[in-house]
């Protein structure tokens, strides 16, 4: 049996067994007020009754009223059965549906709705974009109707953004349609994974593709070049392309690691210890730029459940981004602070910040807010994304402050070793 005939069909019999149990106790209420007055005649319809209601009443059964009494009790019986274990099938199927992620509305040959989940519920509320969303499924039950299948896929513009995919198809037995259904799915997530990945794929050509042809050429122009003088600077431009595209790899390695270790091996890390290795990896760069790291460690000392190399690899990038895009002879600070169950590590500079209405894109890959000066700096877009993904990893989050031209501020909070696990 379809779909669309469950419901329906589930609630009619149990009307009808109601019905014929009401009809079956009345019969035996006018029997026993006639049994003066035609007792024959009444044993032959309760019997006649019995057996319309699913009981056979054997040839040989003796007479009398007390055998047609029993065939009623039977019916009865077999009657209350029926009426709980429909209900109980309905209840059941209701539940499963909406369970359901994907919205689910049944129509009956009628055209009425005689079902929608709870998902289906929910998209077609009382919000704006629910309502068109709610003519669409309505447009395409229509259409359902006319050419058996239908289907679209909505772009609601939100806010959220969502992305529904709708479809409908006839239900029948073969000889008559029993009505139709419509599935609903939100797409959305898929739809944005998609796009990410399409992106991806450009900006690794894109980033890839620059650094590559920027070698070939500084080599074809160093080959033909016999001025020592012009030929260093060629072959320390050849090295520090080379340096970039070694440093995309070693990022998109990097992230591409993270993001598979979505829950890491984690073992208490003192987070003084990770913030003096961070620190110690990007003293050299700091130093190329006259910018002195200012270190505020937590005390006492904290301990995080972490893996060690991520939540290191997250404090190094904020500071390298920090470092580089500080004034020359400025001051980036690193302060740690324990706050309840989470630590906050904190980064602050006091360079060019970044505009208002990029704060919502710095940690989407190769994204960059300047273009020239990352280029400049040798930076690969990556860094953000992957402090992003370090703090997804350990249930943590990142945020930013920033105004242009006054500086910015990374902060990543983690939540701290719980006691327990504390030595």
């Amino acid at each position: 049996m379809s779909l669309g005939t469950t419901i329906p069909m589930v609630d009619a019999l149990v009307g009808f067994v109601a019905l014929a149990v009401v009809g079956a106790v009345g019969v035996v209420v006018a029997t026993v007020h006639g049994r003066r007055s035609g007792r024959s005649a009444l044993e032959q319809r309760l019997s006649a009754l019995a057996t319309r209601l699913g009981v056979d009443v054997p040839d040989h059964e003796p007479a009398g009223i007390e055998p047609a009494l029993n065939h009623l009790e039977q019916v009865t019986d077999r009657a209350a059965e029926a009426v709980a274990e429909s209900s109980a099938d309905a209840i059941r199927l209701r539940r499963a549906l909406d369970t359901l992620p994907q919205g689910v509305i049944v129509c009956d040959e009628s055209g009425e709705v005689v079902f929608r989940n709870a998902r289906a519920v929910s998209l077609m509320g009382g919000r704006h974009g629910d309502a068109l969303a709610a003519q669409a499924v309505v447009d395409l039950l229509g259409n359902a109707w006319q050419q058996g299948a239908a289907e679209r896929t909505l772009d609601l513009y939100g806010p959220p953004r969502r992305t529904l995919a709708v479809r409908t198809q006839l239900i029948d037995d073969g000889r008559r349609t029993l009505g139709v259904i419509a599935v609903i799915d939100d797409v959305s997530e898929r739809r944005r994974l998609e796009e990410i990945r399409r992106d991806f794929v450009a900006n690794v050509s894109h980033e890839l593709k620059t650094p590559m042809g920027a070698l070939g050429l500084l080599a074809e122009t160093l080959m033909s070049e016999s001025d020592p003088a012009v030929a260093q600077r060629l072959a320390t431009r050849i090295h520090s392309e080379a340096f970039r595209v070694s440093r995309i790899i070693d990022d998109l390695l990097d992230l591409s690691r993270i993001e598979s270790e979505e829950a890491p091996p984690r073992e208490p890390v003192l987070v003084n210890l990770a913030m003096a290795e961070a620190v110690e990896r990007v003293r050299s760069a700091a130093e190329q730029r006259d910018v002195k790291i200012e270190v505020h460690e937590p005390s006492p000392p904290v301990a995080v459940l972490a893996e060690r190399r991520q939540l290191v690899s997250a404090l190094y990038n904020l500071l390298e981004n920090a470092v580089k895009f500080s004034y020359d002879g400025g001051t980036v600070q690193l302060r740690g602070t324990s706050t309840g169950a989470e630590v906050t590590l904190e980064v602050e500079d006091h360079g060019i910040g970044i505009p208002s209405r990029e704060l919502e894109r710095i940690f989407e890959r190769f994204y960059r807010v300047d273009q020239g000066r990352s280029r400049q700096t040798g930076g690969t877009g990556l860094g953000l994304s992957i402090v992003r993904h370090v703090a997804a990893n350990h249930q943590g989050r990142v945020e930013v402050d920033s105004r242009e031209g006054e500086g910015s501020t990374f902060r990543l909070v983690l939540p701290l070793q719980p006691e327990a696990s504390r030595p």
